[in-house]
């Protein structure tokens, strides 16, 4: 019953576009429908619709020879929305390979959000299409699509170039999950190779929500539309806000302890403040129980102000309106001296403070704690330059532009691309998800976090050979990693995977990059893998191309052992690449410099040496006040 409606919703594609034409054009989210082109099939989905997506026209100030490329809306098939769509563009890593019957892997990238429009990551992190800070376009000679055939996806419905009828915004996961999969039968009844070769599903940031829900779909149904072979998640919202913001806060200020100045007695404030608060947890190799289930903010009335500052934006908005929200709060601006006097009284205060007493006014929520001092008492920060929630050490204010929307909305892009008329592109939307009367998390999404189905989750992908790989930049603070691996360290200690709960032995092997740079750890096990990313930051392709295109050809594409731990026929245990004690400490120091000026480097601010050298004969003997307890 599902697919044959499947497909006669397919069926009525061009009938129901044509009839779009004749509405009103708008640029509300949950009003918009696909444009007809010129030369559009009357039948349904087939190989005859390649000739009609496939980009034939020039892009604006695009002067050098694309791939073959196709774009366009494609219908999710749900019934009584048939104006719902996703928006795609493609991009063949070789010639004739999009096309051809083989079994090379192909990939599929999604942006978060949610919202966030998987074209944004197509131009400026890791499609073949770059736009710059002065709104130039140059060629990505990082681009993903030059390892294999890769696709850019606009979703949920209402995303991006994604269109939606007036009722039909996704309810929920399970829903985008389904739309996902009604697109994708339609997408490989017009590319049918691509339905047996080995996909492979990348995204970062609240895809950490969209791609378990995805997967979770794929092994409920009896005949797939593809053959899922593996799922990459970067930098990704698989747990509550409280595990991905709140419990890190102590490994971010161990990576870049610039954040509070070098200040010891602020850090033991701070590791106070996380361990009265619940958030001292300790990984074991493999983890013998499973980690609590965190408590937000501790009253109701901070709860709910922790929600309002997601409830109006997804991830991409965060930096933005938590500055705001912060300079809002202390509303006097302040001298540099003014700022030392107030600095002095914070820490006066603080040594007042009787010992176990949670702070009054941030109670738990020490995240915003540690911004709210590096804007008001470290610099360059608390001489008006943002924190960048999404790369520590970039404290450029106005930041540089990141601006897709005139090359997007450029009339001949739209062309070219086969994009909507009724909508202009946006990076980020909202809202994606339908309002409900159950309960949501601050996004509007009423769905569980991943990590509740995890287990089963590796379970299925352990019984087909699909690897999951978790990735995380070491300069991310809004979904760090924890401690020197991925802040995804929740993810895999609460999860049995091969019949152990967690990791085996405690990740410590080096990667290098194309350059024969250090780029991070990386460690595998049981069809499991997790890198962490030097020099990178929330967008890893973005911060740190180089490195994220290894990572994709070597390790999400590829098969590259380094850090696999293997057993030896003598029953030893060996990890392929070593293991180097020095990267199992759990933290991995960011680099040393923080960048401030205005839209480009001006200047580049390091601590005195004695202050750093002082911090660093701190860490070294203040082991009891470090020590993460087991709970």
């Amino acid at each position: 019953m599902y697919w044959a409606l499947l497909v006669s919703v397919s069926t009525l594609s061009s009938f129901t576009f044509a009839q779009g034409q004749s509405q009103q054009a708008g640029n509300t989210t949950q009003d918009s429908w696909p444009h007809v082109y010129p030369g559009m099939p009357a039948g349904g989905y087939s190989p005859e619709w390649q000739t009609y997506f496939q980009v034939t026209e020039s892009l604006p100030n695009v002067t050098w020879p694309l791939a073959r490329n196709w774009a366009g809306n494609i219908p999710v098939q749900r019934a009584g929305h048939p104006n719902d769509t996703l928006f795609f563009w493609a991009f063949e890593s070789s010639d004739g390979s999009f096309t051809a019957d083989c079994d090379e892997p192909w990939g599929i990238w999604l942006n978060g959000g949610p919202g966030g429009s998987s074209l944004f990551g197509l131009l400026f992190e890791n499609g073949p299409i770059h736009i710059l800070s002065d709104y130039s376009v140059v060629e990505n000679q990082y681009a993903w699509s030059t390892v294999a055939d890769h696709v850019w996806i606009d979703q949920p419905v209402g995303t991006g170039f994604s269109t939606v009828d007036p009722t039909g915004l996704v309810p929920d996961e399970d829903q985008v999950a389904t739309d996902f999969m009604g697109f994708l039968e339609n997408f490989v009844k017009v590319f049918p190779n691509l339905a047996r070769r080995p996909l492979h599903l990348s995204g970062e940031s609240y895809a950490g929500m969209y791609i378990p829900y995805i997967a979770k779909a794929y092994f409920e149904m009896d005949n797939p539309p593809v053959n899922l072979a593996g799922i990459a998640i970067g930098d990704g919202s698989l747990l509550s806000i409280e595990a991905f913001t709140e419990l890190p806060v102590i490994s971010v200020l161990e990576t870049y302890p610039q954040v509070i100045g070098y200040d010891t007695q602020v850090f033991e404030y701070f590791h106070e403040q996380s361990t009265l608060c619940g958030y001292n947890l300790t990984l074991e190799y493999p983890q013998p129980e499973h980690f609590p289930t965190l408590n937000g903010p501790i009253s109701p009335t901070a709860a709910a102000e922790t929600s309002m500052k997601y409830k109006k934006r997804g991830l991409l908005e965060a930096q933005r309106k938590l500055v705001a929200e912060l300079i809002k709060r202390d509303a006097v601006s302040m001298e540099a001296g003014e700022r030392l006097q107030a600095r002095d009284t914070w820490k006066r205060n603080l040594a007042g403070r009787a010992n176990g007493t949670i702070d009054p006014w941030y109670q738990c929520d020490i995240y915003y704690e540690m911004v709210d001092y590096a804007l008001n008492f470290t610099f360059p920060w608390s001489s008006g330059h943002q924190f960048d929630v999404y790369n520590i050490p970039d404290a450029l204010s106005p930041e540089v532009p990141i601006d897709a929307t005139v090359f997007l909305n450029d009339a001949r892009t739209r062309a070219a691309i086969h994009a909507p008329t009724s909508k202009d592109w946006v990076d980020y939307t909202f809202p994606v998800f339908a309002p409900t009367n159950k309960p949501t998390n601050p996004f509007g999404d009423p769905s569980i976090e991943p990590i509740a189905f995890l287990t089963e989750l590796a379970t299925s992908a352990t019984a087909h050979n699909m690897k999951i790989i978790i990735y995380s930049g070491n300069d991310d603070s809004l979904i760090p990693h924890f401690g020197s691996q991925s802040r995804s360290f929740l993810s895999w200690p609460n999860t049995t995977f091969g019949g152990i709960q967690g990791f085996s032995r405690k990740p410590e092997t080096a990667w290098y990059n194309d350059a024969g740079e250090f780029a991070g750890i990386v460690h595998q096990e049981r069809g499991w893998t997790y890198a962490l990313v030097a020099h990178a930051g929330h967008f890893v392709a973005y911060t740190n191309p180089i490195s994220a295109l290894t990572l994709a050809r070597e390790f999400i594409f590829g098969d590259n052992p380094t850090g696999m731990v293997t057993n030896t026929n003598s029953g030893t245990v060996i990890v392929i690449g070593g293991e180097e004690p020095s990267l199992g400490d759990e933290i991995m120091r960011g680099q040393a410099g923080i960048y401030y000026g205005q839209a480009t480097t001006a200047s580049t601010y390091f601590f005195p040496s004695a202050t750093v050298e002082a911090w660093d004969s701190y860490m070294t003997t203040a082991t009891a006040i470090l020590t993460r307890k087991p709970r």
